[in-house]
């Protein structure tokens, strides 16, 4: 059945099947000190019944597609759900596991990431990750970041390779508190810090200093009334864009009101010697999830004066993009350079005899120089979308980009997707290296680069 649904079409269309592939075709060459696994996540319905009910890109089960990386090659290419319970039962499969709370019992489809060993799947609001193995099958629901009060890791959870600590920021649809939650390396929880946050904002990301947590209060709020269209977020224009200021080990929070936006997620965050600096992707205008592009979010930098008790919004750079990624071991301290994702969205016919609407994103990453105030970008094609891309150190960096950009990007001339590593000091040069996958890859959200050492990346 036809459906004029633009997240049902074309680049964000889900795909049907799970794919397993060995030996995969590589054009170029990967580096050879390489080693580890490429995943990332994203919302992949599994038999939408009614293509004619409300559905956004956020929603759908979720799918993990993985690269296996090692000795030079590409082994292996994977994409598996990740079996819920009910993901589980429609697949006529037996559950992994007993989940928590079977009401919040959803697969994971935001983030994947790796911690301790483990494999962990990622969302947000209060439903509990699944751990998944070194191949992507489920193991079942995680513990990670639980708190018993109902809280676990978030899908952006941030660690700092300073401590070893992962920090995320929790919350659960319909309660107005936030916990900030600390786990050591292992994830083992270290210590839970509760916020109350009254008028429940939908708080997808935050931000991480070595001194501070920062949190982002906007007017996109959880609507419980609006459940039933799908889309259970409202623009409350009676509500203050605000930025609060914690400190990392826990305490009162000060908040800084800002001109009205939402923060869709955080760039880098450090401390000066005179307050704050944070840079981030802000949705200037309303945001609504059925049409994320409309808000045409941008690049910003905010600068906390704690003494003057003001934050100065700057913009950076005006193209919409969202997805950004630093070099992880800069996180938390003063930085250069920053990678995003040009995110227009355009249409894109599928075939002559094809009328339908569908749609992706404009074909481009991005590299900030914020130093100097440059932008580089690579241009995959018009029809090559390309999603967010992991920064992956060099064996031996001698600078702070010294190192590779991992996305995947569609190849229209074969119909399938590419693992592209980059050279992340000159990401307008062709690639180093494209994997060739058997199959497409749909837009998605997010992922990491996991190597085998537990380093992260």
């Amino acid at each position: 059945m036809p459906t004029t649904n633009p997240y049902l079409n074309g680049n964000f269309a889900p795909v049907a099947a799970e794919t397993t592939a060995f030996d995969l075709p590589v054009t170029g060459r990967i580096p050879a000190h390489l080693t580890g696994r490429y995943l990332r996540n994203g919302p992949n319905p599994l038999g939408l019944d009614d293509l004619s009910a409300p559905h956004i890109w956020t929603l759908g089960e979720g799918m993990v597609h993985g690269v296996r990386i090692r000795d030079g090659r590409a082994e292996w290419y994977r994409n598996r759900w990740v079996r819920s319970s009910s993901v589980a039962d429609r697949l006529g499969e037996p559950r992994r596991g007993t989940p928590a709370d079977p009401r919040t019992d959803m697969a994971p489809n935001v983030n994947v990431v790796g911690l301790g060993g483990r494999t962990v799947a990622l969302l947000e609001g209060g439903i509990r990750p699944y751990e998944l193995t070194e191949e992507l099958d489920t193991v079942g629901p995680s513990s990670l970041g639980a708190t018993g009060q109902g809280y676990s890791a978030n899908a952006h959870a941030k660690y700092d390779h300073a401590t070893g600590e992962l920090h995320c920021l929790a919350f659960l649809y319909g309660v107005p508190a936030i916990q900030h939650i600390v786990m050591d390396q292992y994830g083992t929880v270290l210590r839970a810090v509760t916020i109350p946050m009254p008028g429940n904002p939908y708080m997808h990301d935050f931000a991480l200093t070595g001194r501070h947590v920062l949190l982002f209060d906007s007017p996109l709020v959880f609507s419980p009334v609006h459940l039933s269209t799908g889309v259970p977020f409202t623009w409350d224009h009676d509500r203050p864009a605000r930025l609060g200021v914690m400190p990392r080990e826990g305490g009162a929070v000060r908040w800084y009101e800002l001109a009205p936006g939402s923060v869709g997620h955080t760039v880098n965050a450090f401390d000066t010697g005179r307050g704050i600096v944070v840079d981030v992707v802000v949705h200037p205008r309303e945001m609504d999830l059925r049409n994320i592009g409309a808000s045409r979010p941008v690049l910003e930098r905010w600068t906390v004066d704690e003494k003057a008790g003001i934050v100065r919004q700057l913009r950076l750079h005006d193209r919409p993009q969202d997805f950004p990624r630093v070099n992880g071991r800069f996180a938390q301290r003063p930085y250069r350079y920053g990678y995003s994702v040009a995110t227009e969205l355009y249409t894109m016919p599928t075939g002559p005899q094809d009328t339908r609407p569908a749609h992706g994103f404009s074909s481009a990453l991005l590299k900030h120089d914020l130093e100097l105030g440059t932008t580089e970008v690579h241009d995959f094609g018009r029809h090559g979308a390309v999603g967010e891309a992991a920064f992956v150190p060099a064996q031996s960096p001698t600078a702070e980009d010294d190192g590779y950009l991992m996305a995947f990007a569609h190849n229209p001339e074969r119909g399938a997707a590419d693992l592209v590593i980059l050279n992340a000091q000159d990401i307008a040069a062709p690639p180093i290296a494209r994997i060739h996958l058997p199959v497409r890859v749909p837009l998605g959200l997010h992922g990491n680069w996991i190597p085998d050492d537990g380093t992260g990346a």
